[in-house]
């Protein structure tokens, strides 16, 4: 009977064979991939997640200057886009 091997359990038989110096550059390109894609969860106070309209909820109407609420102003939406 044969054992599927999960991929951390290959990589990590395949990290072991490698120098110090490897090991190292495998973990600076392993921290570059996270900072690359970087994944922010916003949540709530009991823990669940929070849409990110949720999350920006309070900067809704910060700005005073602007078009306001373009789905009341459909005339604005028809501008041409230079002035």
């Amino acid at each position: 009977m044969t054992r599927a091997i999960g991929l951390e359990q290959i990589i990590v038989q395949k990290v072991l064979t490698l120098s110090k110096e490897q090991q190292q550059q495998v973990l600076d390109f392993i921290e570059f991939l996270q900072l690359k894609s970087p994944t922010v969860e916003f949540l709530h106070h009991d823990g669940t997640q929070m849409s990110a309209l949720e999350a920006a909820g309070d900067l809704v109407g910060c700005v005073d200057s602007g078009p306001g609420d373009l789905s009341t102003n459909k005339d604005y939406l028809k501008r041409p886009l230079t002035e």
